[in-house]
């Protein structure tokens, strides 16, 4: 069994990649909190003439990660192939998921992918801050709501904004 320490980030490449690259930045850059152990990191999933071979490499990534971030922007939640399926594999194996929210939106909105609508996940704005945040504190709250038997959307209040310095 493979140790479980990776977050795994679900964008969509062709629209949002600035915003993924931007997030490796700040986990490289001393100046920012912001630390994760990337599954990006474990294969590339290249072959593009192959959805199963590159779905295998996905699974991998899955298979050592803890957490799903999804990059949420104005194109994503039409995205049917691979996007839709990380989403759906998340849900399936029960992980945590958070979803960034490009347009700075602190809850889930309209742009808001299907897959995961309805589903148990936290919403935060695009900021190293509050994702950092959501990191550390969602996994541990979305086993107390799983084991509440709770579902849906959630969203942080305002004060954990204003404690942040947001």
């Amino acid at each position: 069994m493979a140790y479980r320490n990776k977050t795994y980030v679900c964008f969509d490449g062709d629209n949002d990649m600035r915003y993924y690259r931007l997030m490796t930045a700040w986990k490289d850059n001393k100046n920012f909190s912001l630390n994760f152990y990337d599954a990006h990191d474990l294969n590339t999933a290249r072959d593009t003439s192959q959805e199963e071979s590159i779905k295998r490499q996905l699974r991998e990534r899955f298979a050592n990660s803890k957490l799903l971030i999804v990059l949420i922007g104005e194109k994503t939640r039409y995205l049917r192939k691979f996007v839709k399926w990380e989403m759906e594999t998340a849900i399936r194996l029960d992980l945590p998921i958070i979803g960034v929210n490009l347009n700075g939106a602190r809850s889930r909105d309209d742009l808001c992918p299907p897959a995961i609508r309805d589903e148990l996940a936290v919403y935060v704005p695009y900021n190293p801050k509050i994702i950092e945040y959501a990191m550390d504190d969602w996994p541990v709250s979305h086993a107390g709501c799983r084991k509440a038997g709770k579902t849906g959307p959630y969203f942080y209040k305002d004060s954990v904004y204003t404690a942040l310095g947001l």
